[in-house]
């Protein structure tokens, strides 16, 4: 196993995902498969479409977004009418998602796909760097961990699956938080109450405008860090984890102790984070979290 003391960035680093390789025959298996039905590829376009929107929408709005016929579009949405996949709201004269929409999204997280996909991941980059990983998912104002993959020789950590921590005070926490929108952010911590600390410590990030503006250096880096404030003496880098809408659905973080690992190795090690994250993103069918240029 490879020691944190030789980690050295992924093949094409700065942390980015040659997404382009592991894409190339997708687009052309698409089309293959919407010459032949493409009621059923016009049908999930109108539910992605319907699922990134705020609200619902009106069909002809649906049919100019999408480029085809209305009738079309009034049709496809009368059978999932009938099926519960939308729901026409008659007095708003718009369509939104019905309920058998969200039990598909139920089934989502039943299944734990999250987990699934992220544990081989994660233990590729355990083996990798010689340290430990774990995926967590933001839960109200924690983030709660999915995932655990313990380096050999390494101590424990209090971050078992199941484990819930205030999001601003991890790594993990700050890597989605940077990437929600910042009245979302704003939302989360209204007041000072909405702040809270595991132990007393110089720099703890205790109201918004210390937040907001630790949230603006993890944009601009492209990940997040922690220096000892869930437990001293352990550091953590983390990366988002984004969907098809770009909005974070979860973070890979690594977690260490400061004293073994130098300061000047810690791009390094977040390069390799945020690849991990990058391809966590490719394979839930989502897009690499954007790294803003110094």
């Amino acid at each position: 196993m490879q020691t944190a003391s030789a980690i050295t960035p992924p093949a094409g680093a700065a942390g980015t995902v040659p997404v382009g390789a592991a894409r190339p025959a997708r687009p052309a298996r698409a089309a293959s498969t919407a010459s032949k039905v493409p009621a059923a590829e016009n049908t999930l376009r109108i539910l992605k479409l319907l699922a990134s929107k705020r609200g619902p929408m009106a069909a002809s709005n649906i049919a100019t977004a999408l480029g085809l016929p209305r009738s079309s579009v009034y049709h496809l949405l009368g059978v999932m009418e009938a099926n519960g996949f939308v729901l026409h709201l008659h007095e708003e004269q718009r369509y939104g998602l019905g309920i058998s929409a969200f039990e598909l999204s139920s089934a989502y997280s039943r299944q734990e796909p999250l987990s699934r996909l992220g544990r081989p991941l994660l233990a590729a980059l355990v083996d990798a760097i010689g340290e430990s990983a774990h995926l967590a998912v933001l839960h109200g104002r924690d983030v709660l961990y999915i995932v655990e993959e313990r380096a050999k020789n390494r101590p424990s950590l209090v971050t078992d699956v199941g484990v819930r921590l205030p999001s601003h005070l991890t790594a993990s926490g700050r890597a989605i938080l940077a990437a929600l929108p910042k009245s979302q952010v704003r939302a989360l911590y209204p007041n000072a109450a909405a702040f809270s600390a595991r132990h007393e410590m110089e720099g703890a990030i205790m109201k918004y405008s210390a937040l907001s503006s630790h949230l603006e250096q993890v944009r601009q880096r492209g990940y997040a860090t922690e220096h000892g404030e869930v437990t001293p003496g352990f550091g953590s880098i983390a990366a988002a984890v984004t969907d098809h809408a770009g909005w974070p659905t979860a973070a890979v973080a690594v977690t260490f102790l400061e004293d073994k690992l130098p300061a000047e190795q810690w791009p390094a090690l977040a390069a390799r984070v945020k690849k991990a994250a990058d391809d966590l993103s490719v394979r839930i069918h989502g897009r690499p979290a954007p790294t803003s240029s110094q």
